[in-house]
């Protein structure tokens, strides 16, 4: 056992170096590299009380990373889908919120550029906002801003 501790920590310590991992990304990872789950359950262990994996800061990395592309419902959803905690997901909710209307715009902008000519274009510029993780009334204060520009 002592001799798979170390390999398993030096695996460990080279995810960690390449990005950030939320506990149970980590635990998945290393699952292979050994059968001993309390193994792994120890070496996550150690490796937060250092704070070397860190939740907060997986969040924080994930928010930075994806809120100038995705709305707020759509970056929670990843959150939650990789296993981080209900209260730091809601912690990290009021920020995204705040800029989610210039994030819309701007995605808006990017993709169409100008307003729908039909509700038929209305409704695929909707969905697409949608498919993005945008609010619904965020794409309704897009789409009307998109038409009283012109």
């Amino acid at each position: 056992m002592a001799d798979n501790a170390m390999p398993l920590r030096e695996h460990a310590l080279r995810f960690l170096a390449r990005r950030e991992y939320t506990r149970d990304e980590l635990a998945r990872k290393l699952a292979p590299l050994t059968e001993d789950e309390a193994e792994i359950a120890a070496l996550l262990e150690d490796f937060q009380q250092r704070g070397w994996l860190s939740e907060q800061r997986f969040v924080e990395q994930t928010v930075h990373a994806r809120q100038a592309k995705f709305g707020a419902r759509r970056i929670a959803h990843e959150l939650k889908e990789k296993g981080i905690s209900a209260e730091a997901i809601e912690a990290a909710l009021p920020q995204l919120r705040e800029s989610e209307l210039e994030t819309a715009r701007a995605v808006w902008q990017k993709k169409f550029g100008q307003p729908p000519e039909d509700a038929r274009e209305r409704a695929r510029q909707m969905r697409f906002l949608m498919s993005r993780g945008f609010g619904t009334e965020t794409i309704r204060r897009v789409m009307q801003g998109s038409t009283e520009e012109e």
